[in-house]
This record gives C-alpha cells, sequence and structure tokens, in this order.
C-alpha cells in the first residue's frame, strides 16, 4: 500500500513538472487533486455537524464522479475538454447542489462557492475564462437570491450556535489556494532552473554544430535543418512537445562524428573515392564514441550512430534492418536525405523538390521507414513555396551581395519567388568597371524553373521546364515573352518614398495569375502588372540587366500576406466552365488550394464526377483527391479542423490525425498501361465514381480508375459530431459533382 503511494506521488511530481506538459492542465491535475482531498475531508466534517444526509452524499457523490472523470480524462489524453467540462458542472451543478442542501447563505457553502471562481482563474484562459467568471458571478447571485426569497428550497439544519462548518470551510478553501500558490512559485523556479540548464545545453549543442559546419563548406547550416525537418516529423507523428525537442536535439547532433574527418577528404571537389568514402563511413561510430558520454542524455548519440541505417538493412555501420533501427534515427535518416537532395554540393546543384518527393516514393520500404518517408512526402506537399530547402545569407544570390553584368544578361542571379507576401527588394545599381563607357540598365526577368534559377541552354530548359514571363526595365518599358499581358505607368516619385541617387526600391506581390512590381527609383516611379499565363506555375525574379553594377543588395518578404487586390487586366483562366451538378465545380491550381464544402457522411452514398489535369499538370500526383475530415463547419481546414484520411486517385494516402486507422486496398489489374499512360488518361479527362460505405465510425471508400483499383478504409478513434467528405486535389478541374444516396 505505502509503495503504491509513493508510485502515485512520484507521477504526480513528474507529471506537474513535466515542462513539455500544457502549464494550464498541470495547473488543472494540481487544482483538481487538492480539491478531491478537500471534498473527501468535508465529508466527515459534515457527518460531526449532523449536516443533511442528502448534503453528505452529494458530497460524496460529487467526489468520486470527479475522481474517475479525471482519471479518464489523463488516460485519454483529453484535459483540455476537462477543464471546459468541470468548470460547467461545478458552476452549474455541484456547487448549486451543495448551496441548496447544506443550510444556505447560513451555512458553510457560501465559501465553497469561492471554488468556481478560483477554478475557472486559474484552470480556464482566453474567452472561456471571461464567459464563465461572468456566469459564474451571475449564477451566485442567483442563487443568493433563491435562498433569500424562497427559503423553503434550502435544506436547513440546527447549527445550535456552532460555525465549525463555515470555519472548516475557511481553512480547506484556504489550502486550496495556498496550494496553487505553492505550486505557480515551485513551478515557476523548476521552470526557471530548466531553462538555463537547456539554453546551457543548447548553447554547446550549437558550439559543436559550428565545429562542423567550419569544416564542411559544403553543408552550413545542415544539421540545423535536419533538426527542423526532424522536429516537423515529429509532430506528424504524434510525439510529444518533449519528444519533439527531444528529436531535435539528437538530429542537431548526428553529423557531430564529422569532427575526427580529414576536412581534405570532407571538402574534397567531386565524388569521393571508395578509400576515402570508407573514411566518410567512420563518422556514425565516432560521433556515437563522442556522444555517449553524456549519460544525462542516454538517447542523444542514437542520431549520430545510427542515421546511415537503411531499412531494408544495407546502411552502416551496423546493417541494422527495419523498426530494429531506433525510432529517432529512422526520423533523422528521412529528414538527412531531405537536405541533402535540397542542398547544394560541389558536384551538383539543388534538386527539385519535385524530383525530391519521386526519390521518397521510390525509396519507401527500402531506404526509407514506410511511416516516416510518407510523413516527409506530406511536408513536401504542404510545402507549396518550397521552403525547406537550403538557405543562405541572400539565398536568391547565392551568397552574394552583388552583380556584374556585361552584354545582356551574362549574369543573372537566382530566382526570388514571388508569393501572396509582398517582397521588397533594394539594392544600387552603378557603371560596370569593365565597360565604363556603356550607360548601365537593370532589369526584371520574369521565369519560371524548377530549381528557380535561370536557363539559357537547350538542354537545361527542357529538364529543368523553364519558360520566361518577360523583362521588365527599370525605366518601366518591358518585353512580353509568355505573359498574356503587360500594363505599365511610370510616374514622379514622391519626396518622401525616394530613395538615395542611383539606389531602387522594388515591391512585388502576386495574386492567383496577376503579378504587382513596383520600381522605385530617386525620380520616377514605375508600376509594371503582369497576367501570367496561369495560376499554377511559380514566378521568381532574377535581377540582371546590362553594362552594370548591381551592389547592396537585400530582400524582406513581409509575414503577412497582402491584402490590396491586384487590378486585374486579364479574364481569369478557368477550366471549370462544363456542366455544374450538386454542388459547385473546383479548380485546383495547386495542392489543394481549394475543396468542396464537406459532405456529411450519415450513410451509404455514390458520388460521380468529371475529372481532368491542367495542362500544366505533369506528375502522377496531379489528380484529384478523397477528403475525409471533421470540423465545426463542415469546411476543410475551418475551425477544429481534423484531417483524417486524404486519398489521391493514383492510390497513395495521408493519414493525417493519429485519431484515424487507414488500411489501404491498391490493386492494378490488365487495364492498367503504367504511369504515364496513367497521366495521359488525366489529362484527356474521364468520368470518375467513388462509393462510400459507413458502418458507424468506418468508412469505406472504393473506386475503380484506368485499371487501379482502390479500397481504403479509415476506422475514427474518436468520436466527432459529424464525419465530412469533400472533394480537392493538385493541379486539376473537377466538374459536374453528382450525389446520389
Amino acid at each position: 500500500m505505502i509503495s503504491w503511494i509513493k508510485k502515485i506521488i512520484s507521477f504526480f511530481k513528474a507529471y506537474i513538472y513535466d515542462s513539455s506538459v500544457n502549464v494550464k492542465n498541470r495547473s488543472f491535475i494540481v487544482f483538481s487533486s487538492t480539491v478531491l482531498v478537500a471534498l473527501f475531508a468535508a465529508i466527515p466534517c459534515g457527518l460531526i455537524m449532523g449536516e443533511p444526509l442528502m448534503a453528505t452524499i452529494s458530497t460524496f457523490v460529487g467526489a468520486v464522479f470527479f475522481t474517475i472523470y479525471v482519471a479518464i480524462c489523463i488516460r485519454y489524453s483529453r484535459l483540455e475538454r476537462a477543464r471546459v467540462t468541470i468548470s460547467i458542472v461545478l458552476v452549474f451543478a455541484f456547487l448549486p447542489l451543495m448551496f441548496f442542501t447544506n443550510g444556505g447563505v447560513y451555512g458553510g457553502t457560501p465559501v465553497w462557492l469561492l471554488l468556481g471562481t478560483i477554478y475557472i482563474a486559474m484552470i480556464l484562459e482566453g474567452r472561456m475564462k471571461i464567459v464563465m467568471l461572468i456566469l459564474n458571478m451571475v449564477s451566485m447571485c442567483v442563487y443568493f437570491s433563491i435562498g433569500y426569497y424562497f427559503p423553503n428550497l434550502i435544506t436547513t439544519y440546527d447549527r445550535r450556535g456552532n460555525y465549525f462548518d463555515t470555519i472548516v470551510g475557511l481553512i480547506i478553501v484556504s489550502w486550496i489556494i495556498y496550494s496553487l500558490i505553492s505550486f505557480q512559485i515551485s513551478l515557476s523556479k523548476h521552470e526557471e532552473a530548466d531553462k538555463s540548464l537547456r539554453r546551457l545545453f543548447e548553447q554547446t549543442a550549437t558550439a559543436l554544430v559550428n565545429a562542423i559546419d567550419a569544416k564542411d563548406r559544403y553543408t552550413h547550416g545542415h544539421s540545423a535543418r535536419v533538426a527542423e525537418y526532424s522536429r516537423k516529423i515529429a509532430i506528424l507523428a504524434g510525439k510529444s512537445e518533449r519528444e519533439c525537442d527531444d528529436i531535435y536535439y539528437t538530429a542537431l547532433l548526428h553529423d557531430v562524428g564529422k569532427i575526427g574527418i580529414p576536412e581534405a577528404i570532407i571538402n574534397k571537389e567531386g565524388k569521393l573515392s571508395d578509400e576515402k568514402y570508407d573514411i566518410i563511413k567512420q563518422h556514425p561510430a565516432l560521433g556515437a564514441q563522442i556522444l555517449k558520454s553524456i549519460s544525462e542524455i542516454p538517447f542523444i548519440s542514437i542520431g549520430a550512430h545510427y542515421h546511415h541505417e537503411r531499412y531494408d538493412g544495407k546502411g552502416y555501420p551496423d546493417g541494422l534492418k527495419g523498426t530494429d533501427i531506433p525510432e529517432f534515427a529512422r526520423i533523422i535518416s528521412v529528414a538527412d536525405a531531405y537536405d541533402a537532395m535540397t542542398s547544394k554540393r560541389s558536384y551538383r546543384d539543388t534538386i527539385p523538390q519535385q524530383q525530391v518527393r519521386e526519390e521518397f516514393v521510390k525509396c519507401t520500404g527500402t531506404q526509407f521507414d514506410p511511416d516516416f518517408a510518407r510523413m516527409m512526402i506530406h511536408l513536401i506537399d504542404v510545402d507549396t513555396e518550397y521552403e525547406m530547402k537550403e538557405r543562405e545569407e541572400i539565398n536568391e544570390l547565392s551568397g552574394r551581395n552583388e552583380l556584374f553584368i556585361g552584354d545582356a544578361r551574362s549574369s543573372v542571379s537566382d530566382g526570388i519567388l514571388l508569393t501572396q507576401y509582398m517582397t521588397t527588394i533594394t539594392l544600387k545599381v552603378e557603371k560596370n568597371k569593365l565597360t565604363p563607357t556603356r550607360i548601365p540598365k537593370a532589369s526584371l526577368l520574369l521565369f519560371d524553373s524548377l530549381d528557380g534559377h535561370y536557363h539559357d541552354s537547350e538542354k537545361n530548359i527542357k529538364d529543368m521546364l523553364f519558360i520566361e514571363y518577360g523583362n521588365i526595365w527599370f525605366d518601366g518599358h518591358y518585353d512580353i515573352m509568355v505573359a498574356r499581358k503587360m500594363e505599365a505607368k511610370t510616374f514622379d516619385t514622391d519626396f518622401s518614398e525616394a530613395p538615395f541617387p542611383d539606389e531602387y526600391v522594388i515591391h512585388a506581390v502576386r495574386e492567383n495569375d496577376h503579378l504587382f512590381i513596383r520600381i522605385i527609383g530617386t525620380d520616377t516611379t514605375s508600376e509594371v502588372i503582369v497576367a501570367l499565363p496561369d495560376s499554377v506555375r511559380f514566378a521568381y525574379i532574377g535581377l540582371t540587366g546590362e553594362y552594370c553594377h548591381i551592389d547592396d543588395i537585400r530582400v524582406v518578404k513581409s509575414k503577412e500576406i497582402n491584402t490590396e487586390p491586384i487590378p486585374r487586366i486579364a479574364e481569369e483562366v478557368s477550366y471549370i466552365d462544363g456542366p455544374i451538378g450538386d454542388i459547385p465545380n473546383i479548380q485546383l491550381n495547386g495542392y489543394r488550394t481549394i475543396a468542396t464544402d464537406g459532405i456529411p457522411i450519415t450513410g451509404n452514398f455514390t458520388i460521380t464526377f468529371h475529372t481532368k489535369s491542367l495542362p500544366t499538370a505533369r506528375l502522377v500526383w496531379h489528380c484529384p483527391f478523397v477528403n475525409i475530415f471533421s470540423s465545426d463547419d463542415g469546411k476543410v481546414f475551418g475551425k477544429n479542423y481534423k484531417d483524417y484520411m486524404l486519398m489521391r486517385l493514383d492510390g497513395e494516402c495521408w493519414e493525417g490525425d493519429p485519431a484515424c486507422d487507414v488500411t489501404l486496398s491498391i490493386i492494378k489489374n490488365d487495364d492498367f498501361e503504367g504511369w504515364e499512360a496513367w497521366k495521359n488518361y488525366n489529362k484527356d479527362g474521364f468520368d470518375c465514381t467513388i462509393n462510400v460505405t459507413r458502418n458507424e465510425n468506418k468508412i469505406t471508400v472504393r473506386t475503380e480508375n484506368f485499371g487501379i483499383l482502390l479500397k481504403h478504409t479509415a476506422l475514427i478513434l474518436d468520436d466527432p459530431d459529424t464525419i465530412y467528405f469533400a472533394l480537392t486535389g493538385d493541379q486539376c478541374a473537377i466538374t459536374n459533382i453528382r450525389i446520389s444516396r
């Protein structure tokens, strides 16, 4: 019995000082435990005072209910809901019941009514706290008024001049307040000490990482990026905040063993010989040896030791296979490979993200853990602006801060991506010292390519799908290439906006298929609107010109979406002018850019529609998706949105919320002619039929298209009010959507 109590106390202490747990949840546990002790202590006090039996029973029932409910909420991680539920029960059921059965204003319960106020103030937050405090004050006024005007509703008893219950109530409530305040003070001290130790660890880890980066000029920032990608995967895997932090720091130090590898080998140009590669392969064991001495954090060496193991057992140093590889290492392996492919190396440029995605699809289950590879693919899909890649100090210029340009386009900066977030570029334009007699002219090259770079060779133009929209000169005139239309106007620069001589400030933003670019010079300002061929392709700015020196370049992107609309100079390109069915047609210009409203899954139904991939579509997954989800408003990404299942018609499936267990069945019959034929099938367009069946919380989706038979079953483990079905996708048009039940 004593050991059992010690275990409970040990668990209690570990929980309330666990910084990975929401502080409100920890306060809730402390408050709940204190109140439970107080409630059970109040029962014998009531018996001593001869309180009405109903009062003692209500206290006992409330204490038992409170104990069971809190235990269940801890077991199933529903503390957020419990805080609100108990506040409502406390204010509107338990406390008024005690008030009316325990002597009203003449008993000890007025003191107990303070519990509602204390609870709400300490446990709730935001708008809910304000609303509940108001309702609590109103309800207390109502209870006292009823007790005063209708005393016959109060169960009274003979107090005989004894105020023992009131005194005990004051003592218990005071003890509750004292316990909570003591907890907050102790928590503050504990967390400050924890933060201090964590800062020390962060600084030490950063110093080690900087030492690695100093040796390897080709992987600057690699460890930090791998750590961040590993954290993202851990979050998708449903890890706790503490576990995500542990994975982050483990990944941050995964390459620490490179400290022991000769610098000449690390920085060798081109690919390594077999002999030198064998030396590089020693860095996992070296890293594990360096980190294993950190006994307080035993897992920290896992990433260093095992991050080059492969899921099929063909990795090194130990040749571990499958789940024999520690989970942290399987996550870091995926993040490490992704960053290696999306970073520049001595022997190649960065690999376009879409090709990286295809590599992960191909290597799932061989090089990579299938679950974590699938999560990486999902991160790639939602990274529509390719933010997850190597970022240098001035990444758009590959680390350079100036350009020397001779003949037209002899030098073009790397692309600066234009989005709905305003981009501001400041720079200086001077004469090129090599061509001092020529007039310097700067311009903005508008283009798209898979790697965000300008290309002029026929092979690269084809391989990187390079297209040029047009060119805008700083004096306002322009050259149109494949843009549908451009309009420009030039006017005198407002004195308050004028930069210094030879300096320019450029503001550029995108809205769907239109760009707005303002070039502010010392004397004149030019504003150009560009109508792109479509809303799908990216739009990059490359700094270029002729006979000029572009210097002192700074690029800043706003953190807020631009709200000022761009005047439209060309009609929006639409591929959904076909027949409209039961719900509106949708056009997907990118990954899940829109979705149909949710269709409640209340029984079995069939949905039919026509789909056709957009002219820009070139990948297998540019097709419709089926989305099974829940939200308060029935909209994808609506309030309290939960993504249970996202099924592509090519068979790929993203299992989102942990409260969903998905079973996949993909069969390719004789009608399937390969993925190239599948892409052509989508480009030609086809009619699709999807059958949805529901048996309680088990939802099955079936469809067959071009020889691919899909049967995906989602078992919803939580209990949402309504489960919805929606259509979405990537680079496709979905029309004539009809629902039959």
